[in-house]
């Protein structure tokens, strides 16, 4: 995409049927417009969770911890192909990840109908130094422990809820 080209974000309803296409800037802002997103739940072989801190310039977010990977996705794009495309640009990772559930996330901000794959990975991790500051292994005990302390994203704190009522006895072995 051309550095100043605009993003633009299919807007669907809460089952992610496509009812329209519409600018990035207009979508973020305008929480009543639904968009698609895909996450990444990054395990280790222990189970520990790979977290990215977003770069201090993210208009969503920023200098928080977040998801191991996530982004949004394209217009026609297939969730699956959005998932390792994500993988690849964040983190440097090629595999093929699990879905393992949606769920819808709002705010004050924006409305996303997230679709969360996970996959374990214990390979080097090579990420991008544009949007974000720093990657590393988290214990799961360790996340609950620091939920509700203003480090983590709020998208991140829906995410470990529900990925915790989706899996309440084993983390890290759903991938």
């Amino acid at each position: 995409m051309p550095e100043n080209a605009e993003e633009f974000l299919e807007i669907t309803d809460s089952n992610g049927k496509t009812i329209g296409i519409a600018p990035r800037s207009e979508i973020h802002g305008t929480p009543s417009l639904i968009h698609r997103v895909v996450h990444v739940l990054v395990f280790n072989k222990k189970g520990e969770l790979f977290l990215q801190k977003r770069s201090e310039t993210k208009d969503v977010a920023p200098d928080k911890w977040d998801t191991s990977v996530g982004g949004h996705v394209n217009p026609g794009e297939d969730l699956l192909n959005a998932a390792k495309r994500e993988m690849e640009e964040e983190l440097g990772i090629s595999s093929n990840p699990e879905f393992l559930y949606s769920y819808i996330h709002t705010n004050s901000y924006e409305t996303e109908l997230v679709y969360t794959y996970s996959c374990v990975y214990d390979g080097k991790i090579s990420f991008n130094k544009e949007e974000i500051d720093e990657v590393r292994l988290w214990d799961i005990s360790e996340i609950k422990n620091h939920l509700g302390r203003n480090i983590f994203s709020d998208n991140f704190e829906h995410e470990i809820a529900a990925y915790l009522q989706f899996s309440p006895g084993c983390p890290g072995q759903h991938p």
